[in-house]
């Protein structure tokens, strides 16, 4: 078990790197099992876990995976099996893209129901719903698997009900290599998902976005192999542009993904913060008080749920009455109890948090209970006067290179200890 320890109070200054996004990494190793040449990917961030636990998943049924850096070597022409085990992939989410991926070369797939955060309901009819239009017979096991299978993946229109990333994506999966043309409508448009499709693209796929929640694939019969580079993780810039605000700092962040925060950045410039854009590099500072906030997330190019607990720990040192309201992840507000506890004025009234500010936050013992919630209570502590412990780092780890590392280099103080079981 591990915890990491900070002693709050000290302003960031300095430059971040960023790594690769890990939600764009997950979805890029799925969809290298769509061909049996070797694929080359660059900015891969190898030392987060989920990313680890998707390159065994990989390893599993039979890839051959070679690790330098932040660079990943594929060769799937080894793959040997379709199936995969619960311990292997019960962990993440991604786990059941390998659905789509697998079907698609192989036609058949048998891998466990997800894992990932526990935030709220997290279905996934929308993805056998998908995969079922296209031509497959999908099956729910009671050992815990979802099971697919067709004689031929035949391309169709897909029309989902509501916004969905998994589906989305599986359906894309699925229909590379389908035979004909498939029309995604109402398809969510995300980073990740853009990502998604320009590695396929670069196999030799045919998928064109020409607007916003739609996708056209024309399939092919094979996707070749290539070479790759994940784009910069905007998620993590984010965690960044907050812990430089709270703890009023001026720092720069490379290589920033700007076009992807545009929107989180306009609202944070009218509460008072300055951004300057140079190339690939966003300076963050604050020179005037910060004012209070109402934001909702949507779909992109809108604010993404991911974003909204760095909000709350922003909205905790602004002047006045903010409210965060969640419209993607309702029950997204675990980590606010823990807010909490480091002294933020925040309550949760259905999806949205109503935050009273500014505050001045102690240290405190809290528990990471969700990924982007436990960064979200990290960058608090930054601010927060003495020391802040927080439980279960292996969350903030699974999206995360070595967090801690990463703000010591602009100044914060923090340590990461190992505690025995």
């Amino acid at each position: 078990m591990e915890k990491l320890i900070i002693r709050g109070g000290n302003r960031l200054e300095g430059t971040v790197t960023l790594s690769g996004a890990k939600n764009s990494a997950l979805k890029v190793l799925c969809a290298s099992i769509l061909t049996s040449e070797k694929v080359k990917i660059f900015n891969m961030p190898t030392k987060m876990e989920d990313v680890k636990v998707q390159i065994d998943m990989l390893k599993s049924i039979g890839a051959k995976v070679e690790i330098k850096g932040d660079m990943v070597f594929i060769d799937n022409s080894t793959i040997n099996r379709w199936d995969v085990s619960i311990d292997e992939g019960r962990s993440v989410r991604t786990s059941l893209l390998m659905l789509g991926s697998l079907l698609g070369r192989f036609r058949k797939a048998r891998v466990p129901l997800p894992g990932g955060c526990k935030i709220g309901e997290r279905k996934y009819d929308l993805h056998i719903y998908a995969l079922e239009r296209l031509g497959a017979k999908v099956n729910e096991t009671s050992d815990g698997y979802i099971e697919a299978d067709c004689c031929e993946l035949k391309g169709a229109e897909v029309e989902f009900p509501n916004r969905t990333i998994g589906g989305t994506e599986n359906a894309i999966l699925a229909a590379c290599l389908a035979k004909g043309k498939t029309i995604i409508k109402n398809a969510t448009i995300r980073p990740e998902v853009l990502d998604l499709v320009n590695f396929l693209n670069s196999m030799g796929a045919k998928i064109d976005v020409p607007g916003a929640g739609y996708i056209k694939i024309e399939g092919v019969s094979e996707l070749h192999g290539t070479t790759y580079s994940i784009i910069p993780d905007p998620i993590e810039a984010f965690t960044f542009v907050i812990a430089t605000i709270v703890t009023k700092g001026e720092v720069k962040i490379k290589p920033c993904p700007t076009s992807f925060i545009e929107v989180p950045i306009i609202y944070l410039r009218e509460s008072g913060v300055n951004f300057h854009l140079n190339g690939d590099t966003l300076k963050v500072n604050t020179i005037k008080r910060i004012t209070c906030l109402d934001i909702a997330t949507s779909p992109y190019p809108g604010i993404f749920s991911d974003y909204q607990p760095f909000f709350t720990v922003f909205a905790s040192q602004a002047e006045g009455v903010s409210r965060i309201t969640d419209n993607i992840q309702p029950k997204r507000f675990q980590y606010a109890m823990e807010l909490a506890r480091l002294g933020a004025d925040v309550r949760v009234i259905g999806n949205t948090a109503i935050v009273k500010g500014p505050t001045h936050l102690k240290g405190a013992h809290v528990v990471a209970n969700d990924l982007r919630g436990g960064a979200a209570l990290a960058v608090a502590g930054l601010c927060a006067e003495g020391e802040t412990v927080i439980d279960n780092v292996y969350q903030i780890d699974r999206g995360y290179e070595e967090i801690e590392k990463k703000l010591a280099k602009v100044g914060a103080k923090i340590e990461r200890i190992k505690i025995k079981d």
